[in-house]
């Protein structure tokens, strides 16, 4: 395996945890206008579980904050929005 380039910082699978959970909430996001809100209902809450896992790792230095919290905030909204335009 190669060294790292930066010295003393390998890259973990937590490195992932917020941009997944970006895109996972920007889709939940914008699913529920289109004809696969069922994909919303799916995607939403796996943004948030991912996101606050991201954030957990962020706060010991592993990611990014910013993504992660983006990413919760978008899959809740997403998971929400559902709600209000299918759910009587």
């Amino acid at each position: 395996m190669p060294e790292p380039i930066v010295p003393g910082r390998t890259d973990t699978p937590a490195v992932a945890l917020g941009p997944t959970a970006l895109v996972l909430g920007v889709l939940s996001a914008l699913w529920p206008w289109v004809p696969v809100f069922p994909l919303a209902l799916l995607a939403g809450p796996l943004a948030v579980v991912f996101g606050v896992a991201g954030m957990h790792h962020a706060g010991q230095g592993v990611g990014r904050m910013g993504t992660a919290a983006a990413g919760t905030a978008l899959g809740a909204a997403g998971f929400v929005g559902v709600f209000f335009l299918f759910v009587p």
